[in-house]
């Protein structure tokens, strides 16, 4: 992990940061000592050193018999840097209440009890320090092998979690689909039905919107392209040309039939635009809705669409099927 002097200095917390690294090495020295002296404990590793390193053991046989003693010393630095660090998170009201700084960092108090179950605890002020100069980007820990071994098999970890449960859910769906789900009827009885009003207000005012938008402004050229169309419907029709031979009288009837027709067409098409632009007048989406939310008619219809229903509903689960095949692809076997 290499040190970024140049934020270091930008923090203008540099004591601290010393502080800190003295701790962290102060830290690594006194829990390879708790390991060593927990090998210690063990008859063979005694013996083993009584045999090859007599004056080692010899030596060091009283600083294990009186470990909490010397044990207390690291205690006592370990205290005074958490007294220090709590003092100046008061100075600078880092948290709401003066008194918040112990329980946030309960680890470090606990880790302080000279006791073999607490001791360990101490690990957890490691990676606090290393977490509060990643932090302040005085060290990186994404460049870190460690880290970056743990980053990828934690996300190897959460893939294949995820992975399994979103397939377990999408079969589940593809389960309900199979054999009937009353899902679909809850929808409509216990969240459209009750907003019918609210529904048939806003789908009126989106017509009426796009009617306005949409027509209006080009109404003219809509009469027109009608009124095309008719003509061009009504000189293809026979009944039209056997008018059009009568004598004298058949052209200017059938042009006035044309005329007409080309009228009343336009006219009904303008008149229903015009309604629909009218966000008040929405008895056609009334009726609409009705028909959508009726179950007797869609119970009636369901014995000629069911064929219908039914190649609906396996498209829906070949389309869940297609996604359980995209989600089980293993996208952590690419970065290897």
């Amino acid at each position: 992990m290499r040190i970024n002097r140049k934020n270091l200095y930008a923090s203008h917390e540099l004591i601290w940061f010393v502080i800190d690294f003295l701790m962290l090495g102060l830290l690594m020295l006194n829990l390879l000592w708790i390991i060593f002296d927990w090998l210690f404990a063990a008859d063979f590793i005694q013996q083993s050193l009584r045999q090859h390193v007599p004056s080692f053991y010899q030596s060091y046989l009283p600083i294990h018999q009186n470990f909490l003693f010397y044990d207390l010393f690291f205690v006592a630095i370990f205290l005074t840097e958490f007294v220090l660090h709590w003092a100046w998170a008061v100075y600078r009201q880092t948290y709401r209440r003066w008194y918040f700084y112990p329980f946030i960092h309960w680890y470090d108090v606990i880790g302080c009890i000279p006791v073999a179950g607490a001791r360990v605890l101490r690990f957890l002020r490691v990676f606090s320090i290393l977490y509060r100069l990643h932090k302040y980007q005085i060290i990186d820990l994404t460049q870190n092998r460690v880290y970056k071994f743990a980053a990828f098999y934690y996300d190897v970890f959460l893939e294949e979690l995820s992975d399994r449960i979103v397939v377990k859910v999408l079969s589940g769906t593809q389960e309900e689909l199979r054999h009937g789900s009353p899902l679909m009827h809850r929808i409509q009885d216990d969240i459209l039905l009750p907003r019918r009003e609210l529904l048939v207000q806003w789908l009126s005012e989106r017509l009426a919107t796009a009617s306005r938008k949409g027509y209006l402004p080009n109404e003219d050229a809509l009469r027109r392209y009608l009124e095309n169309i008719v003509d061009d419907a009504m000189t293809s029709n026979a009944e039209m040309r056997r008018i059009k031979q009568v004598p004298m009288l058949g052209d200017m009837v059938a042009e006035a039939l044309e005329n007409a027709v080309g009228d009343i067409v336009a006219e009904v098409i303008h008149r229903i635009l015009s309604d629909m632009a009218n966000a008040e007048n929405h008895a056609f989406i009334e009726d609409m809705t009705d028909v959508l939310f009726n179950k007797a008619e869609e119970q009636a219809g369901s014995q000629t669409g069911g064929s219908v229903q039914g190649q609906v509903q396996e498209m829906a689960i070949e389309i869940l099927e297609l996604m359980k095949k995209q989600v089980m692809l293993k996208r952590w076997q690419d970065k290897l």
